[in-house]
Protein backbone atom coordinates (compact mmCIF):
# COMPACT_ATOMS: atom_id res chain seq x y z
CA UNK A 1 0.00 0.00 0.00
CA UNK A 2 1.23 3.69 -0.87
CA UNK A 3 1.53 5.79 2.23
CA UNK A 4 0.71 9.55 0.73
CA UNK A 5 3.85 11.91 1.41
CA UNK A 6 4.18 13.48 4.61
CA UNK A 7 3.74 17.31 3.27
CA UNK A 8 0.52 16.04 1.43
CA UNK A 9 -1.92 19.11 1.28
CA UNK A 10 -4.74 17.19 -0.47
CA UNK A 11 -6.47 14.49 1.46
CA UNK A 12 -8.65 11.96 -0.34
CA UNK A 13 -12.37 12.10 0.51
CA UNK A 14 -13.86 8.54 1.77
CA UNK A 15 -17.00 7.25 0.86
CA UNK A 16 -18.36 4.88 -2.02
CA UNK A 17 -18.37 5.97 -5.20
CA UNK A 18 -21.98 6.51 -6.79
CA UNK A 19 -22.20 9.19 -9.35
CA UNK A 20 -21.12 8.94 -13.62
CA UNK A 21 -20.03 11.89 -15.03
CA UNK A 22 -20.51 11.55 -18.91
CA UNK A 23 -18.97 14.41 -20.84
CA UNK A 24 -20.94 14.77 -24.10
CA UNK A 25 -20.23 18.49 -25.73
CA UNK A 26 -17.73 17.94 -28.22
CA UNK A 27 -18.54 19.05 -32.19
CA UNK A 28 -18.05 16.17 -33.38
CA UNK A 29 -15.80 17.64 -36.45
CA UNK A 30 -14.02 14.35 -37.20
CA UNK A 31 -17.86 12.85 -38.56
CA UNK A 32 -18.81 15.71 -40.55
CA UNK A 33 -21.31 16.10 -41.96
CA UNK A 34 -23.46 13.17 -40.14
CA UNK A 35 -22.80 14.67 -37.07
CA UNK A 36 -23.75 18.63 -38.52
CA UNK A 37 -27.36 17.75 -36.86
CA UNK A 38 -26.85 15.04 -34.90
CA UNK A 39 -24.68 14.68 -31.97
CA UNK A 40 -21.76 12.44 -32.29
CA UNK A 41 -23.04 10.48 -29.25
CA UNK A 42 -25.79 9.71 -31.23
CA UNK A 43 -23.52 7.85 -33.93
CA UNK A 44 -25.25 4.05 -33.74
CA UNK A 45 -23.16 1.11 -32.96
CA UNK A 46 -25.46 -1.45 -34.85
CA UNK A 47 -28.67 -0.33 -33.21
CA UNK A 48 -27.69 1.58 -29.80
CA UNK A 49 -25.98 5.05 -30.25
CA UNK A 50 -22.46 4.92 -28.45
CA UNK A 51 -23.64 6.99 -25.44
CA UNK A 52 -25.78 3.85 -24.43
CA UNK A 53 -23.21 1.59 -24.45
CA UNK A 54 -21.86 3.90 -21.76
CA UNK A 55 -24.24 4.59 -19.81
CA UNK A 56 -24.60 0.63 -19.49
CA UNK A 57 -21.30 0.41 -18.14
CA UNK A 58 -21.67 2.69 -15.76
CA UNK A 59 -25.06 1.11 -14.53
CA UNK A 60 -23.48 -2.48 -14.57
CA UNK A 61 -20.66 -1.12 -12.17
CA UNK A 62 -23.30 -0.05 -10.11
CA UNK A 63 -23.31 3.82 -10.52
CA UNK A 64 -27.13 4.52 -10.99
CA UNK A 65 -26.80 8.35 -10.85
CA UNK A 66 -25.51 9.67 -14.26
CA UNK A 67 -24.67 13.17 -14.91
CA UNK A 68 -24.58 14.49 -18.75
CA UNK A 69 -22.11 17.55 -19.49
CA UNK A 70 -23.60 18.54 -22.77
CA UNK A 71 -23.56 21.29 -24.83
CA UNK A 72 -26.18 23.31 -27.66
CA UNK A 73 -27.63 20.93 -30.13
CA UNK A 74 -27.35 18.03 -28.26
CA UNK A 75 -31.49 17.53 -27.35
CA UNK A 76 -31.35 14.04 -29.29
CA UNK A 77 -29.06 12.55 -25.96
CA UNK A 78 -31.61 14.23 -24.00
CA UNK A 79 -34.38 12.71 -25.84
CA UNK A 80 -33.13 9.17 -26.09
CA UNK A 81 -32.74 8.48 -22.48
CA UNK A 82 -36.42 10.15 -22.15
CA UNK A 83 -39.71 7.80 -22.18
CA UNK A 84 -41.34 8.14 -25.36
CA UNK A 85 -44.60 7.83 -24.60
CA UNK A 86 -46.60 7.73 -28.07
CA UNK A 87 -43.63 5.23 -29.55
CA UNK A 88 -44.08 3.18 -26.37
CA UNK A 89 -48.35 2.81 -27.02
CA UNK A 90 -47.65 2.03 -30.78
CA UNK A 91 -45.71 -0.95 -30.20
CA UNK A 92 -47.57 -1.74 -26.90
CA UNK A 93 -50.38 -1.83 -29.42
CA UNK A 94 -48.93 -3.89 -31.96
CA UNK A 95 -47.44 -6.17 -29.15
CA UNK A 96 -44.19 -5.72 -30.33
CA UNK A 97 -42.47 -6.85 -26.44
CA UNK A 98 -39.23 -6.61 -28.02
CA UNK A 99 -38.85 -3.73 -29.81
CA UNK A 100 -41.21 -1.72 -26.49
CA UNK A 101 -38.05 -3.06 -23.94
CA UNK A 102 -35.85 -1.62 -26.19
CA UNK A 103 -37.19 1.90 -26.65
CA UNK A 104 -37.89 1.71 -22.52
CA UNK A 105 -34.48 0.10 -21.71
CA UNK A 106 -32.45 3.64 -21.81
CA UNK A 107 -34.67 5.33 -19.34
CA UNK A 108 -34.34 2.42 -17.11
CA UNK A 109 -31.06 2.22 -16.90
CA UNK A 110 -30.13 5.25 -14.52
CA UNK A 111 -31.34 8.44 -13.07
CA UNK A 112 -29.72 10.68 -15.45
CA UNK A 113 -29.33 14.08 -15.33
CA UNK A 114 -28.40 17.06 -18.11
CA UNK A 115 -26.31 20.27 -17.84
CA UNK A 116 -25.15 22.19 -20.45
CA UNK A 117 -21.18 23.36 -20.65
CA UNK A 118 -21.59 26.90 -21.57
CA UNK A 119 -18.44 26.65 -23.53
CA UNK A 120 -15.93 24.16 -25.40
CA UNK A 121 -13.20 24.81 -22.96
CA UNK A 122 -11.89 21.64 -22.30
CA UNK A 123 -12.71 18.46 -20.76
CA UNK A 124 -11.40 20.03 -17.46
CA UNK A 125 -13.69 22.63 -17.27
CA UNK A 126 -16.70 20.31 -18.35
CA UNK A 127 -15.42 17.85 -15.42
CA UNK A 128 -16.02 21.27 -13.34
CA UNK A 129 -19.48 21.77 -14.46
CA UNK A 130 -20.57 18.86 -12.48
CA UNK A 131 -19.46 19.56 -9.44
CA UNK A 132 -22.39 21.02 -8.16
CA UNK A 133 -24.31 17.43 -8.82
CA UNK A 134 -21.38 15.45 -7.02
CA UNK A 135 -20.33 17.64 -4.41
CA UNK A 136 -17.90 16.43 -2.14
CA UNK A 137 -17.98 12.79 -3.07
CA UNK A 138 -15.94 10.59 -5.25
CA UNK A 139 -17.14 10.25 -8.89
CA UNK A 140 -16.56 8.31 -12.22
CA UNK A 141 -15.72 9.91 -15.45
CA UNK A 142 -16.42 7.86 -18.57
CA UNK A 143 -15.95 9.60 -21.59
CA UNK A 144 -18.75 9.08 -24.21
CA UNK A 145 -15.82 8.81 -27.40
CA UNK A 146 -14.36 5.31 -25.37
CA UNK A 147 -16.73 2.37 -25.47
CA UNK A 148 -15.20 -0.50 -23.49
CA UNK A 149 -16.21 -3.86 -24.55
CA UNK A 150 -19.31 -4.75 -22.59
CA UNK A 151 -17.73 -7.66 -21.46
CA UNK A 152 -14.45 -6.40 -19.83
CA UNK A 153 -14.92 -5.33 -15.94
CA UNK A 154 -12.61 -1.73 -16.13
CA UNK A 155 -14.33 0.13 -14.22
CA UNK A 156 -15.81 -2.37 -11.61
CA UNK A 157 -11.87 -2.68 -11.35
CA UNK A 158 -11.19 1.06 -11.14
CA UNK A 159 -13.80 1.14 -8.17
CA UNK A 160 -12.26 -1.39 -6.24
CA UNK A 161 -8.62 0.55 -6.27
CA UNK A 162 -10.20 3.34 -5.19
CA UNK A 163 -12.06 1.81 -2.17
CA UNK A 164 -8.43 -0.03 -1.29
CA UNK A 165 -6.70 2.83 -1.74
CA UNK A 166 -8.61 6.38 -2.06
CA UNK A 167 -7.65 9.51 -4.02
CA UNK A 168 -8.19 9.11 -8.03
CA UNK A 169 -7.71 6.11 -10.34
CA UNK A 170 -7.02 6.06 -14.14
CA UNK A 171 -7.49 3.89 -16.68
CA UNK A 172 -4.09 3.19 -18.98
CA UNK A 173 -3.35 1.48 -21.83
CA UNK A 174 0.08 0.54 -23.22
CA UNK A 175 0.00 1.88 -26.79
CA UNK A 176 2.80 2.20 -29.32
CA UNK A 177 5.30 5.15 -28.71
CA UNK A 178 4.17 6.38 -32.15
CA UNK A 179 0.54 7.00 -30.81
CA UNK A 180 1.89 8.48 -27.54
CA UNK A 181 0.93 12.15 -29.20
CA UNK A 182 -2.60 11.73 -29.39
CA UNK A 183 -3.03 11.08 -25.34
CA UNK A 184 -2.90 12.09 -22.01
CA UNK A 185 0.54 10.00 -20.87
CA UNK A 186 1.59 9.13 -17.40
CA UNK A 187 4.53 8.31 -15.46
CA UNK A 188 4.24 5.32 -13.66
CA UNK A 189 5.82 3.81 -10.63
CA UNK A 190 4.89 -0.14 -9.96
CA UNK A 191 3.25 -1.61 -7.19
CA UNK A 192 2.66 -4.33 -5.56
CA UNK A 193 -0.54 -5.23 -6.78
CA UNK A 194 -0.14 -7.02 -10.43
CA UNK A 195 -1.71 -4.37 -12.86
CA UNK A 196 -1.63 -1.54 -10.81
CA UNK A 197 0.47 1.75 -10.96
CA UNK A 198 1.00 4.33 -9.10
CA UNK A 199 0.98 7.81 -11.42
CA UNK A 200 3.74 10.04 -10.54
CA UNK A 201 2.96 12.75 -13.19
CA UNK A 202 0.71 13.51 -16.21
CA UNK A 203 1.82 14.96 -19.73
CA UNK A 204 -0.99 15.99 -22.03
CA UNK A 205 0.11 14.50 -25.63
CA UNK A 206 3.65 14.79 -25.68
CA UNK A 207 5.74 13.83 -28.59
CA UNK A 208 7.28 10.28 -28.50
CA UNK A 209 10.84 11.33 -27.75
CA UNK A 210 9.12 13.26 -24.65
CA UNK A 211 6.83 10.87 -23.42
CA UNK A 212 7.96 9.57 -19.87
CA UNK A 213 6.31 6.17 -20.84
CA UNK A 214 4.04 4.54 -23.22
CA UNK A 215 1.37 4.51 -20.83
CA UNK A 216 -1.85 6.53 -22.96
CA UNK A 217 -4.46 8.10 -19.90
CA UNK A 218 -7.86 6.38 -21.97
CA UNK A 219 -11.32 7.70 -21.06
CA UNK A 220 -12.12 6.20 -17.72
CA UNK A 221 -11.27 7.89 -14.17
CA UNK A 222 -12.22 7.60 -10.60
CA UNK A 223 -11.85 11.23 -9.02
CA UNK A 224 -11.48 12.06 -5.72
CA UNK A 225 -13.35 16.11 -5.12
CA UNK A 226 -10.51 17.24 -4.58
CA UNK A 227 -9.95 17.55 -8.43
CA UNK A 228 -12.56 20.86 -8.63
CA UNK A 229 -10.34 23.02 -6.27
CA UNK A 230 -7.62 22.09 -8.20
CA UNK A 231 -9.20 22.61 -11.59
CA UNK A 232 -10.40 25.99 -10.45
CA UNK A 233 -7.35 27.41 -10.46
CA UNK A 234 -5.92 25.58 -13.38
CA UNK A 235 -5.03 27.59 -16.22
CA UNK A 236 -5.83 26.71 -19.80
CA UNK A 237 -3.58 24.76 -21.26
CA UNK A 238 -2.63 23.13 -24.75
CA UNK A 239 -5.24 24.20 -27.23
CA UNK A 240 -5.91 26.77 -24.60
CA UNK A 241 -8.18 24.70 -23.01
CA UNK A 242 -8.42 23.37 -18.98
CA UNK A 243 -6.93 20.29 -19.05
CA UNK A 244 -7.75 17.16 -16.89
CA UNK A 245 -4.71 15.63 -17.19
CA UNK A 246 -2.90 19.12 -16.09
CA UNK A 247 -5.40 18.66 -12.80
CA UNK A 248 -4.48 15.09 -12.24
CA UNK A 249 -0.60 16.23 -12.52
CA UNK A 250 -1.32 18.17 -9.73
CA UNK A 251 -2.32 15.46 -7.33
CA UNK A 252 0.11 13.10 -8.73
CA UNK A 253 2.43 15.27 -7.15
CA UNK A 254 0.72 14.13 -4.18
CA UNK A 255 1.25 10.37 -4.67
CA UNK A 256 -2.71 10.01 -4.96
CA UNK A 257 -3.28 9.04 -7.95
CA UNK A 258 -2.98 4.88 -9.34
CA UNK A 259 -3.61 3.82 -12.91
CA UNK A 260 -5.27 0.39 -13.65
CA UNK A 261 -3.39 -1.04 -16.76
CA UNK A 262 -6.06 -2.53 -18.98
CA UNK A 263 -5.39 -4.46 -21.77
CA UNK A 264 -8.59 -5.59 -22.63
CA UNK A 265 -11.08 -4.82 -26.10
CA UNK A 266 -11.31 -0.97 -26.15
CA UNK A 267 -12.42 1.33 -29.09
CA UNK A 268 -12.12 4.68 -29.83
CA UNK A 269 -15.58 5.59 -31.46
CA UNK A 270 -14.51 9.37 -32.42
CA UNK A 271 -11.78 7.94 -35.09
CA UNK A 272 -13.65 6.83 -38.17
CA UNK A 273 -11.49 3.77 -39.13
CA UNK A 274 -11.80 2.44 -35.38
CA UNK A 275 -15.51 3.33 -34.90
CA UNK A 276 -15.91 0.85 -38.19
CA UNK A 277 -14.48 -1.60 -35.91
CA UNK A 278 -16.52 -1.24 -33.05
CA UNK A 279 -19.68 -1.81 -35.34
CA UNK A 280 -18.56 -4.94 -36.92
CA UNK A 281 -16.38 -6.56 -33.44
CA UNK A 282 -20.04 -5.59 -31.64
CA UNK A 283 -22.39 -7.10 -34.67
CA UNK A 284 -19.97 -10.50 -34.36
CA UNK A 285 -20.24 -10.39 -30.86
CA UNK A 286 -24.33 -10.46 -30.90
CA UNK A 287 -26.06 -13.53 -30.63
CA UNK A 288 -28.86 -12.58 -33.02
CA UNK A 289 -26.60 -11.10 -35.48
CA UNK A 290 -23.01 -12.91 -35.54
CA UNK A 291 -23.60 -15.77 -37.36
CA UNK A 292 -25.23 -14.69 -40.12
CA UNK A 293 -22.87 -11.46 -39.95
CA UNK A 294 -20.02 -13.69 -39.71
CA UNK A 295 -21.02 -15.67 -42.49
CA UNK A 296 -21.46 -13.00 -44.58
CA UNK A 297 -18.03 -11.41 -43.38
CA UNK A 298 -15.76 -14.24 -44.18
CA UNK A 299 -17.12 -14.55 -47.54
CA UNK A 300 -16.67 -10.39 -48.14
CA UNK A 301 -12.97 -11.08 -47.10
CA UNK A 302 -12.57 -14.15 -49.45
CA UNK A 303 -13.73 -11.74 -52.63
CA UNK A 304 -11.75 -8.90 -51.37
CA UNK A 305 -8.22 -11.11 -51.67
CA UNK A 306 -8.96 -12.37 -54.65
CA UNK A 307 -9.81 -9.27 -56.54
CA UNK A 308 -13.92 -9.18 -56.55
CA UNK A 309 -14.76 -7.58 -53.42
CA UNK A 310 -15.02 -3.54 -54.70
CA UNK A 311 -17.91 -1.66 -55.33
CA UNK A 312 -19.96 -3.00 -58.37
CA UNK A 313 -18.59 -6.29 -58.21
CA UNK A 314 -19.73 -9.06 -56.98
CA UNK A 315 -19.08 -7.77 -53.16
CA UNK A 316 -21.55 -5.18 -53.69
CA UNK A 317 -23.93 -7.61 -55.05
CA UNK A 318 -23.97 -9.72 -52.46
CA UNK A 319 -24.32 -6.80 -49.92
CA UNK A 320 -27.29 -5.86 -51.31
CA UNK A 321 -28.70 -9.32 -51.23
CA UNK A 322 -28.20 -9.32 -47.22
CA UNK A 323 -29.78 -6.10 -46.75
CA UNK A 324 -32.61 -7.05 -48.43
Amino acid sequence: MIVPHATDTTVPAPGTVRKAVVPAAGLGTRFLPATKATPKEMLPIVDKPAIQYVVEEAAAAGLHDVLMVTGRHKRAIEDHFDHAFELEQALAAKGDAVRLDAVRDPARLADIHHIRQGEPLGLGHAVLCARRHVGDQPFAVLLGDDLIDPRETLLSTMLDVRDRYAGSVVALMEVPREQIHLYGCAAVEPTADEGLVRVTGLVEKPSPENAPSAYAVIGRYVLDPAVFDVLDRTPPGRGGEIQLTDALQTLASDGTVHGVVFDGLRYDTGDKADYLRTVVRLACARPDLGPEFTDWLKGFVTELESGEGIAGGRGGRSGTRVAA
